[in-house]
Parts: structure tokens; C-alpha cells; sequence
């Protein structure tokens, strides 16, 4: 079902079950799957592959060129999963080179006017509110709950299950599980998140008990990592262990309900300290 002011490429793939609303633009290397809904004036572009149930809501820009200086033209990639929402005014731009393509997973949930960059990585049941600004490389777990409004600098990754509160910003890595409260800034962990996913009581309790001894404790976090390892050993413990000792551009701190918020924590921050 295309409308009959839809622009759609003799070379773009669309299976039969696609709907295309009006004035829709689909271009030549475009792929798409079943049972998807194309809205009024999106534009899907560039080497982009699309997989079944995805709906796009109006005015999305769907694998346009990455905004990079770097970036010569060449026929880059963005791949999209299954049964993903996509809202008004949504950009998703794809890969700044051949050998990367921008990924989203599926089941997520993009809210209008968000933005996803160049070679970014999203997994899978991602929220991301309003006017959410991923810029490029960020990598995002499953889960990751992103706030209206928020800004994530590029490279920095969103561990699963984390929440970043409205207009809160990331510059450094966001462990799984954790909530941020402002810049670069955790302020414990997303309880209510986890008992949603499943999570048990005894999981809770020590990821709780891991949380504090990782950035409430006072402690270098290399050290703290160490002493943690040999104190936790479920796989969710696992998970957030893993994810802080991979970490490259540091992680966010707890500056502690009593201290100033204003001066993070040395708990936190660069594993080299």
C-alpha cells in the first residue's frame, strides 16, 4: 500500500506488506520488512536495511549522511531491527565508514525529535524521551531508559538498565543499573528498573552492596574493583563489574547524599587514578 505521492525508488526493496503514507521519499538502497508503516514525509535514505514491524511516525530522516567532516560520501550503512517506534522528527544517520554500520536493535522506543548519530549503537527495548542527543559512537544497552532532553558525548556507552534523568548529560560511561542525576553524575541504582526486568531480591541486595563499594566507599576505583571481584560473583554483579573494568573514558561518579554536589566523588572517574 503506497500513496500515490510517495516518491519510492525502483531500486529500494520494500515488501509487499509496507505501507507508505503521503509524500513519503524512499531511496535506492533502502531495504525494508514486512508489516512496516512508513508515515507522512519520511525520508529513508542510504544503505539502510529495516527489519519487520517498525513503524515511522511523520518528518523522520532515516540513514542521512553522518554529520562528520571527515566523511567522504562513501555508501555507509544502518541497519534496523524489529518492532521499533519511531516518532515525529526522529534522525537516525548512518555510519561515517564502510567497515561500521549505525545499529538499532529492537523493540525501541524513540520519542519525537530525538537523535541518533553516526555509528551509533542501540540495543534492544532502548527508550529514548524527547529531544534525547546521542552524538557519535555512543553505544546504548538493552534496556537503557534516556530521559527527555538528555545529551550523551560521543564514545561514551550506557550500561543496561541505566536511567539518565531529564535533562542530565554523560560525557563518561554510565554503568549498568545505575541512575544519573545530572552531569556525569550517579545517584544509585535504578531500583524500580530492576524489579520490572526480573531482577531478584538477592540481586537487588547485591548490586546494592556492590554499588556501594564501588563509588560510596571513598576508594580508587581500580582498588575497589579488585576487592569487588573477589566479594561478588552474580552474573548481574558480573555485568556492572565488567562493564567498569572495560571502560576507557572513565566512568560517572557519586558525589554521596552528604557530600557537595557540586565536587565528585574520587570513587568514581578514571580507572588510571
Amino acid at each position: 500500500m503506497i500513496h500515490q505521492t510517495a516518491i519510492v525508488h525502483s531500486g529500494a526493496k520494500l515488501d509487499g506488506t509496507v505501507q507508505v503514507g503521503p509524500y513519503a521519499v524512499i531511496e535506492e538502497n533502502v531495504e525494508v520488512g514486512p508489516h512496516c508503516i512508513i508515515g507522512p514525509h519520511v525520508f529513508l535514505t542510504g544503505r539502510t536495511t529495516i527489519g519487520a514491524h517498525n513503524r515511522f511516525y511523520a518528518g523522520c530522516v532515516i540513514g542521512e549522511e553522518p554529520q562528520d567532516l571527515k566523511y567522504g560520501g562513501e555508501p555507509t550503512g544502518l541497519r534496523i531491527g524489529d518492532r521499533n517506534v519511531v516518532r515525529e522528527h526522529v534522525t537516525v544517520h548512518r555510519s561515517n565508514k564502510l567497515t561500521e554500520e549505525t545499529v538499532v536493535g529492537s523493540e525501541n522506543f524513540l520519542m519525537a525529535n530525538s537523535h541518533v548519530a553516526h555509528n551509533c549503537r542501540l540495543g534492544n527495548r532502548v527508550i529514548l524521551a524527547n529531544g534525547v542527543l546521542l552524538a557519535g559512537h555512543v553505544t546504548v544497552g538493552d534496556r537503557a531508559f534516556i530521559s527527555g532532553n538528555c545529551v550523551v558525548h560521543q564514545f561514551v556507552r550506557i550500561g543496561t538498565l541505566a536511567l539518565m534523568q531529564g535533562g542530565s548529560a554523560a560525557s563518561l560511561d554510565v554503568p549498568p543499573y545505575t541512575m544519573v542525576s545530572r552531569g556525569n553524575v550517579i545517584c544509585g541504582l535504578n531500583a524500580v528498573g530492576l524489579r520490572r526486568a526480573g531482577f531478584t531480591p538477592a540481586e537487588r541486595l547485591e548490586l546494592k552492596q556492590l554499588y556501594r563499594l564501588l563509588f560510596r566507599e571513598g576508594l580508587n576505583l581500580r582498588e575497589a574493583l579488585l576487592a569487588a571481584q573477589a566479594k561478588f560473583a552474580s552474573a548481574p554483579a558480573q555485568v556492572m563489574m565488567a562493564f567498569v573494568a572495560a571502560s576507557k573514558r572513565g566512568v560517572c561518579s557519586d558525589v554521596g547524599a552528604d557530600k557537595d554536589m557540586s565536587e565528585p566523588s574520587g570513587s568514581g572517574g578514571d580507572l588510571s587514578l
